[in-house]
């Protein structure tokens, strides 16, 4: 990974962190949480007291495993990590107090975001949800093809309008608001290259 891709990649989750805990949040679930990126800075941190990921890859599960089973909040027995999608139920999942979508929506087939978008905001209803994808915008300025995709596994990345748009239809449509920002270097007219969306229930007391 070139190296500028790690650096956006490391303040993309401190900020991913930094949403949380200024929630207030003490459970936290990291919806596709891959190798345990974001895991590793919230077990680091005292306030979180349940850590849950789920994953559908039960390699990256493993790696994650062997990453974090010598941080503290890993021995305090803190972290859970869960084998599945979050486009399916897991009632034991319901109602966190925040959760977290790092660079995963972009993954999700176009036909299918119905159905995670009912699985996550009807099912799980966390009270808090911070969602990061990439800004298509930006990628001219990293040499990047028209229409060239930052990863060959995504399914799509949106502009910030579109991102936008359906950020906003999903609060609408289940109740809560939403609130957008953005991680990395800003230009005049392309915006940042990763997009936010946080989340949050309109009848919870977290502030958005």
């Amino acid at each position: 990974m070139h190296l500028e891709a790690i650096d956006l990649h490391q303040e993309r989750l401190r900020r991913v962190v930094s949403l949380i805990k200024a929630s207030g949040a003490q459970r936290v679930l990291d919806l596709g949480c891959g190798s345990g990126g974001l895991l590793q800075y919230l077990l680091r941190d005292v306030q979180f007291t349940r850590v849950v990921g789920l994953e559908l890859s039960g390699e990256l599960l493993a790696q994650a495993k062997l990453r974090l089973e010598d941080l503290p909040g890993a021995l305090a027995g803190c972290l859970e990590l869960v084998a599945g999608s979050y486009a399916e139920s897991h009632p034991d999942l319901v109602g966190f107090e925040a959760a977290a979508m790092v660079e995963t929506i972009e993954h999700v087939p176009p036909e299918s975001l119905s159905r995670v978008e009912r699985a996550i905001f009807v099912g799980l209803r966390p009270a808090m949800l911070v969602m990061t994808t990439p800004n298509h915008e930006y990628n001219s300025l990293y040499d990047m093809a028209p229409g060239e995709f930052r990863d060959p596994d995504h399914k799509f990345e949106w502009d910030r309008a579109r991102f936008r748009d359906w950020a906003a239809g999903v609060a609408r449509r289940n109740g809560y608001r939403v609130r957008f920002s953005g991680v990395g270097e800003m230009h005049d007219y392309l915006g940042q290259p990763t997009q936010v969306a946080t989340f949050t229930l309109r009848d919870a007391a977290s502030p958005a």
